[in-house]
């Protein structure tokens, strides 16, 4: 039996992907749901080619120890489709990943269902003839900058450790880790070339349900981090009964030789090997590995390249004569290159040789030994440190533990919880490193931190040992510099986030921050920088690169958004008092509304996260304005009930002097509400995610025919206006989804006919909405200086405040001066936004109380619910 794939001509795929139907009858895959052969895997998998058609694509896939992950991964594998696999237990990754390199296909479950959004049916990226898989280089993070992998690559290093581990089709492996983890996905991969059978699972090796399952199924290997050994410690692995057990591996960082030696001889003693490995993402998994027989002897060398690879030392100046050198590999598993940008994808090879960045020397016995990591070296007040090293001399003494370096201190974070500890360690290291006593930051914590996949937690080292002298808040006012932690406290500091939950790989967006702050984290961000990167918002902190610093005063940039929407808010108000007549500001905000909307609402979160977020930010337009409005109503008479409840365009006389006081405002909200609306919608939905730039276009016809009075509709003049001009927020909408010049122009060929005419005898207004809204379609940045970046910013950051509060301001100053009045209305709208934005800082820790309660809940009970359907299912692998 044999799977058939018709491939375009010249299309290229993974091998043993095409392959599967040949292992026939045998087990591929055992769930807690049953086993699946690999005929039947390969049925699954070919219906999923026909599902991703012919036409090469970028395929999304969230990463899952799931079968519909894992179909859905093969299946692109074999169809030619690059896969671009993200960790699916980091939604923010996720998000970033996905505004980064806007795929043509997202593969991800939503409830307990896998949904293929489709969201184009041709590429719309170049992607080159061998570009097979992308994979982040953190393995957890949501960092643009992502490992570029051929169909040599994944074939050839599936090939290579299938052949030293001597992997049987008789052999089935546990998923201890995750699927989007290269080691994780290397383990399925040299599986599937042997015909040999997986364990799909993403229970820990800590669940007593995992050995049920493993025993079960007659697991025979299982891979792990250093951590994962760690937790074998603490579950009594030494005394478990597998009886079917015949190697072990590990890799994804050093485990310390005594633990090497250990572990090597309780798998002597109980007839299973144990292969201590060396890899890196940049080498598709494997560059190393250290023979079993060694592994009690040797446990501190890293060992041999593996088959069809091969190892040199590149001389370092600043170690002459110590016979190391930093360690290069290359063959046929070395990565393409990097990726930064969707452009990226059309490049080919860019890399022949692997710089690890590791510091090895080479044994007399052949072996290879790292000593150092050349990257992990910090310069502190003059003197270069090792943290490896300081690591290798507290496990002399006795003391595990973390260390990491910036430029101030050496933080290190070890095990323990009594303090009393503390002095001694910095003793210890102060003393090896030659550092005072005041660059030595020590934490005792009762387990060391890690990323999700095992690994060690440096940026949390650092993290877990910033000074604590400063309330989050005021550390990031004084914070001015441009470097990856003062962005973080930044971040945090406008987007009312708790400071730890801001990592290097987190970005606006993915923070979920909004138009409201936007505004403001846009001008911080250009001071910190001294320019602002396109794209920044969907960019992580990490990938935020700052030139040299601009003297005070020098030309700044300054986002065309804001600059229109405080441009916007100056000529509305100017015009209200008649200090000028430029009118078109209210319509130019509705279009920016429908730009902002697009950029900060409609992220790559489920349908319910959207509806959720898209309905906090009505919120935010709607309280402040029945607020205000309440309050005026307590002192005099200017408004009714109907303008209180934002219904006068509906339920308020004709005759009302200030009924349309507020229109815009009604029309805003009442063209949110119908789009969260339309957006909770699942076809809606689904729609576009597929089609993000024909959606808001489709929506613009539409409301063309009410523009256009094509409908019919009786007593126009007693419609909402947002019936009347939503078509402006819908192209405001599509000029954010505009991603080439060819879309750029259809929008403002639209805008070139749609407006003209919309004002009768007023081409002046007309001629304004255009030139604003062609500007915001075409130009992303103007040039600036720094104190007109403030001023700005204060205007469009109060702009709500400043339309709410004009009304009763200006009347009050107006007789006595029309530029007085003008410019105290400004001021007071500015005063109103700070001073609430500065009341509703005063109060986040209830609410991240209650939200790191809600996630434990869930946490929990998601894990109970798992918990009972193992045991449900248990009885299924109970039959030999």
């Amino acid at each position: 039996m044999t799977a058939s794939v018709d491939l375009l001509p010249a299309t290229r795929s993974v091998p043993f992907a095409r392959t599967l139907a040949r292992h026939g009858d045998r087990i591929a895959v055992v769930t807690v749901d049953g086993s699946v052969t690999y005929g039947e895997l390969a049925a699954r998998v070919q219906s999923m080619v026909r599902r991703l058609g012919p036409n090469r694509r970028l395929v999304l896939l969230v990463g899952a120890n799931t079968l519909d992950a894992l179909v859905v991964h093969l299946a692109a594998l074999s169809a030619g489709h690059p896969v671009l696999l993200v960790p699916g237990d980091h939604s923010e990754a996720v998000r970033s990943l996905i505004d980064a390199y806007d795929p043509d296909v997202v593969a991800r479950p939503v409830g307990e269902e896998w949904v293929i959004d489709e969201r184009r049916p041709v590429s719309a990226h170049a992607l080159h003839p061998d570009l097979a898989l992308l994979l982040s280089t953190s393995g957890s993070t949501g960092s643009p900058k992502l490992v570029r992998l051929s169909h040599e690559n994944l074939q050839s290093n599936a090939e290579s450790i299938a052949e030293y581990l001597d992997i049987r089709n008789t052999d089935r492996a546990a998923t201890t880790l995750p699927l989007h983890y290269c080691y994780g996905l290397s383990v399925i991969h040299s599986h599937l070339l042997r015909g040999a059978g997986l364990i799909l699972t993403d229970l820990s090796v800590a669940d007593a349900c995992f050995w049920e399952l493993f025993r079960t199924a007659r697991g025979s290997t299982f891979a792990g981090v250093p951590y994962t050994f760690d937790l074998l410690d603490r579950v009594g692995f030494e005394t478990m009964d597998l009886p079917h057990l015949r190697y072990v591996t590990q890799a994804g960082g050093r485990l310390a030789p005594e633990q090497v030696s250990r572990f090597a001889a309780l798998g002597r003693e109980t007839g299973w090997d144990l292969f201590v490995m060396y890899g890196q993402t940049e080498a598709t998994a494997r560059k190393a590995y250290l023979p079993p027989a060694l592994a009690e002897s040797r446990p501190e060398a890293a060992g041999i390249p593996i088959p069809g690879g091969s190892f040199r030392l590149r001389p370092l100046a600043d170690r002459p004569g110590e016979g190391t050198g930093e360690l290069m590999y290359t063959g046929p598993n070395v990565m393409l290159g990097y990726a930064r940008t969707p452009a990226d994808l059309g490049l080919g090879r860019t890399v022949d040789e692997l710089a690890t960045g590791d510091v090895a020397r080479l044994a007399p016995d052949g072996l290879y030994e790292i000593v150092g990591r050349r990257s992990r070296f910090a310069k502190i007040l003059g003197l270069r440190i090792d943290p490896g090293q300081v690591e290798a001399m507290l496990a002399r003494h006795g003391i595990t533990g973390l260390c990491a370096g910036d430029d101030e201190a050496l933080a290190v974070v070890a095990t323990g919880t009594d303090d009393t500890d503390i002095p001694r360690i910095r003793r210890l290291v102060t003393s090896e490193c030659g550092l005072p006593p005041r660059a030595v930051r020590v934490r005792l914590l009762p387990n060391l931190p890690r990323l999700p996949t095992g690994k060690r937690d440096y940026q949390a080292v650092r993290e877990l040992c910033r000074p604590l002298d400063a309330t989050p808040t005021e550390g990031a006012e004084q914070a001015q510099g441009d470097s990856p932690e003062d962005l973080c406290a930044l971040y945090a500091l406008i987007l009312d986030r708790p400071r730890q939950g801001v990592t290097p790989d987190s970005s606006f967006v993915s923070l979920g921050g909004d138009s409201l702050s936007y505004v403001e984290m846009s001008l911080r961000l250009e001071k910190a920088l001294g320019h602002l990167p396109p794209g920044w918002h969907t960019t992580s902190i990490r990938e935020l690169k700052a030139p040299e610093r601009a003297a005070p005063g020098r030309r700044r940039d300054l986002e065309t958004s804001v600059a229109l929407r405080a441009a916007a808010i100056f000529c509305i108000v100017g015009s209200h008092i008649q200090v000028f007549g430029i009118k078109g500001g209210a319509h130019l905000l509705l279009a920016l509304a429908g730009y902002n909307f697009a950029r900060f609402q409609l992220t790559t979160a489920d349908r319910r996260e959207r509806v959720r977020r898209t309905g906090a930010g009505v919120a935010r337009v709607v309280v402040p304005s029945i607020v205000w409005i309440g309050l005026v109503m307590l002192v005099n008479d200017d408004y009714m009930l109907a303008n209180l409840l934002l219904l006068d365009s509906v339920l308020g006389p004709a005759d009302s002097k200030t009924g349309m006081h507020f229109w815009f405002i009604e029309a805003l909200v009442y063209i949110l509400v119908a789009v969260v609306g339309l957006l909770g919608l699942p076809l809606i939905d689904r729609l576009e995610r597929r089609f993000p730039y024909a959606l808001p276009l489709t929506i613009a016809a539409v409301g063309l025919l009410t523009r256009y009075e094509l409908l019919g509709l009786p007593d126009r003049d007693r419609l909402p206006d947002a019936v009347t001009v939503f078509w402006l927020f819908a192209l405001g909408w599509a000029a954010a989804k505009a991603d080439g010049v060819r879309r750029r122009a259809v929008v403002t060929a639209l805008v070139l006919a749609t407006v003209p005419g919309f004002f009768p005898g007023d081409p002046g207004r007309e001629a304004i909405i255009i030139a604003t809204i062609t500007l915001l379609v075409w130009v992303p940045t103007l040039p600036s200086r720094e104190h007109v970046n403030r001023v700005a910013g204060l205007l469009a950051t109060s702009s709500l405040y400043i339309y709410l509060t004009h009304w009763q301001i200006f009347p009050l100053i107006d007789g006595f001066s029309r530029h007085l009045a003008f410019l105290t209305s400004l001021v007071f709208g500015v005063v109103c936004a700070t001073g609430t934005t500065a009341l509703m800082r005063r109060f986040p820790a209830r609410r991240r109380t209650a939200e790191r309660a809600a996630q434990h809940d869930q946490c929990g009970g998601r894990q109970r619910r798992q918990f009972t359907r193992v045991l449900r299912t248990t009885r299924f692998f109970s039959t030999p």
